[in-house]
């Protein structure tokens, strides 16, 4: 898992190969198709539909996780090496540390620029990561839109999956004949997926989205809450830990979302950058986010790169306290 951080760190997601979420993008595509051409407008028939895609979806991926484990250890020879290299890239790929750093680091950049075309190239990449609308939003609405971004998506797009590495490495300890840890994060990325495309509340995938959403929002909630307790030490105030942590969990349950609010307004405190705020969707839909850490400066570049900055440093101290903790396991 530290090899797979590393590599997620050097290379990436090079847009060249081919993606796990993007196949399990393309089967939800599908699934989606047959679901509605089946249920039709019928609440009853898009929710059951919600639940198949989702018990094939979370269900295949993590098998398919937990083949490559299976020929990573049961294997001889050329195929074992073949298996450990394709856990090492499918563990990679379960994380997107550097991918959402690049995306957000983008935006800022673009800003940084100062050209005549730096505001429209800003708004341009902005619109590439998040779902608000972003065609009028000036410099700072922009700023605040990537540090909320880097803030939220860091749980679901690098602590949740590397969560639950652990957790299948945990597992292994004792039972290596289970499930470990591409299983469960192929497993929790194919709900996060699901959610990212199906988790609305509008029209039919009010019911077809449901069941994905919320099985993603149980897989996120202790994750969210542990990099809530634990980003405190990355910021260098771990005698603050309770306190900061009691904020988060106070600020963010206003948010609609169980895990976002929490995720940002853990940030937004430890950051010490005010987040939050009116937010317009396409479709005319204007959602008002509940101001988090309200005392502190808005967001700006230098906020964003101390988002960032957390997230790299609290990377490091889960890997650390793993090993930690696996050595003691083992002595």
């Amino acid at each position: 898992m530290a090899l797979a951080a590393g590599l997620d760190r050097l290379v990436g997601d090079p847009r060249s190969w081919l993606h796990p979420v993007q196949v399990m993008g393309w089967l939800i595509g599908r699934l989606r198709g047959l679901s509605e051409s089946w249920a039709g407008d019928h609440p009853r028939r898009l929710r059951l539909a919600g639940v198949l895609i989702t018990v094939l979806l979370v269900g295949g991926s993590g098998l398919a996780g937990w083949q490559i484990e299976r020929l990573a250890i049961d294997s001889r020879g050329p195929l074992a090496w073949l298996g450990a290299a394709l856990l090492l890239i499918g563990l990679a790929s379960a994380v997107a540390a550097r991918s959402l750093a690049t995306a957000v680091r983008a935006v800022s950049s673009e800003l940084a620029a100062n050209g005549p075309e730096a505001l429209a190239n800003a708004r341009a990449r902005l619109g590439w990561i998040v779902g608000r609308e972003v065609d009028r939003l000036g410099p700072g609405e922009i700023l605040r839109a990537a540090a909320e971004t880097a803030a939220e998506n860091a749980v679901d797009g690098l602590f949740a999956p590397l969560f639950w590495m652990l957790v299948g490495a945990a597992l292994w300890q004792h039972w290596p004949q289970l499930p470990g840890p591409l299983a469960l994060a192929w497993g929790f990325k194919a709900s996060s997926t699901l959610d990212s495309m199906l988790g609305y509340r509008r029209g039919r995938l009010r019911w077809l989205g449901c069941p994905g959403a919320r099985l993603d929002d149980l897989l996120t909630w202790l994750p969210c809450r542990l990099v809530a307790a634990s980003l405190p030490l990355a910021a260098g105030r771990p005698g603050q830990t309770l306190a900061l942590l009691q904020l988060a969990l106070l600020e963010g349950a206003a948010d609609p979302s169980p895990n976002a609010g929490v995720s940002q307004a853990a940030y937004a405190h430890c950051a010490r950058v005010r987040l939050g705020g009116p937010n317009h969707y396409p479709g005319g839909r204007l959602v008002d986010k509940p101001l988090l850490a309200r005392a502190e400066a808005a967001a700006d570049g230098l906020a964003v790169e101390r988002i960032l900055g957390l997230s790299d440093r609290l990377e490091l101290i889960w890997l650390l306290a793993a090993l930690g903790l696996g050595r003691l396991a083992g002595s």
